[in-house]
């Protein structure tokens, strides 16, 4: 890579630049340093790398792509030491403020000001955040004591805070299942755990280890009505739910001086809509094909910042793959384009990743996708037109 000034701003030559130093961009990264690729640059806005894993102290990762059972920060910081053994150039303090079309990213940092890169092929890996209060429409006033499940995470395990000590969490996803148990191994008493929908969003196993083990009540089909407080929460009310609207009658109050918010996640992609990739209105995620390129030839994505994933190990899987696809996109040159076939969910498939394939482009082919419902005793089926593939 190559540097000069331009009216006083560095502008760097690269083959490849991630954006995230997360699980995804430092497995993106370690994919294309192996496929042959030395020019390639790293961008993270947090001090450290290594994303969100660095709050998720409590064991369960990487038990797919490692075959042992690591907390995050140690998943972490495998991929930060083999990245830095490979000599990755990993930046970190860095805000990405814009991706352009034709692959120009402008970034600022404390330590080198404002750079511009023009890369070759970019590999977008943002990851996601957390759905916030406002997009949730839940009444009540706009007091202190209302987090995030992941806020709550790192004040607690990173910064050394207590966000409350009467608890109810909103939402039975992952991070909600864990800071249940997090909060009440910190002595906090946690009162219930209401979930809108009549089935957990967790895994199984995390409904056992965090909520059953510790005799915190799962209330399905149970939503948030109220938020009582002025300057704290005081209380919240809970309802069932059916056909979408509260039930009168069903409201039960809880005293508490803290609400968590576990209510789902959105991908990050602020600087892939300015881009110009086109997005998912399911995922919210960039659409792209076999080669998780999206519509910008160059421009690729991977991690949660293209669908929200259960699991680290699929998100460093399919990482992986994508700074594969750009380290080809580099060396071998951008593939004939071909025919590409749309891949059309229906029948009980919510989406799927990709959502175009082209047929000549690989022998094999990863599809990711989830369901809409809850089914049983039912089966997948991938059609080409009206043959049954598989």
């Amino acid at each position: 890579m190559k540097s000069e000034m331009n009216n006083g701003v560095p502008v760097t030559q690269v083959d490849i630049l991630i954006v995230g130093a997360g699980p995804a961009g430092l497995a993106a990264a370690i994919a294309a340093k192996e496929a042959g690729v030395d020019s390639l640059i790293v961008l993270e806005r947090e001090d450290n790398a290594g994303g969100i894993l660095r709050q998720c102290i409590h064991n369960g990762f990487g038990l797919h792509r490692f075959k042992e059972e690591l907390t995050g920060p140690e998943y972490a910081q495998r991929d930060i030491d083999k990245a830095a053994e490979m000599g990755i150039d990993v930046r970190t303090g860095v805000t990405v403020l814009s991706v352009d079309p034709d692959k120009t990213v402008t970034a600022i940092s404390r330590k080198w000001g404002l750079q511009v890169f023009k890369a070759k092929a970019v590999v977008l890996a943002m990851g996601c955040r957390e759905r916030p209060r406002g997009a949730l429409a839940i009444p009540g006033t706009r007091c202190a004591g209302i987090y995030s499940a992941g806020t709550a995470q790192k004040f607690v395990n990173l910064e050394g805070y207590m966000p409350g000590r009467r608890v109810v969490i909103l939402g039975s996803g992952d991070i909600g299942l864990i800071m249940a148990r997090r909060m009440t191994l910190e002595g906090a008493k946690v009162l219930c755990v209401a979930e809108l929908m009549p089935y957990s969003g967790g895994l199984k196993r995390n409904i056992v280890q965090c909520l059953n083990d510790f005799d915190i009540p799962l209330k399905l089909s149970h939503t948030v009505v109220d938020i009582e407080g002025k300057e704290r929460v005081t209380g919240v009310t809970i309802a069932e739910v059916k056909n979408g609207k509260p039930v009168p009658g069903t409201e039960e109050h809880f005293a508490c001086d803290t609400l968590l918010l576990s209510c789902g996640l959105l991908p990050e992609n602020e600087l892939s809509r300015t881009a110009g990739v086109a997005l998912s209105p399911i995922t919210g995620g960039p659409q792209v094909d076999e080669s998780l390129q999206t519509n910008i030839p160059g421009v690729f994505a991977a991690g949660n910042v293209l669908h929200v994933h259960d699991l680290v190990d699929y998100v460093s899987e399919e990482a992986s793959a994508a700074g594969t696809s750009a380290a080809a996109y580099i060396l071998q040159g951008a593939a004939a384009a071909g025919r590409a076939l749309p891949v059309v969910a229906q029948n009980g498939v919510r989406y799927t990743v990709p959502v175009t394939v082209h047929p000549q482009a690989a022998e094999t082919l990863t599809l990711r996708m989830r369901v809409d419902n809850v089914y049983k005793g039912k089966a997948l089926a991938v059609y080409a037109g009206e043959v049954c593939l598989w």
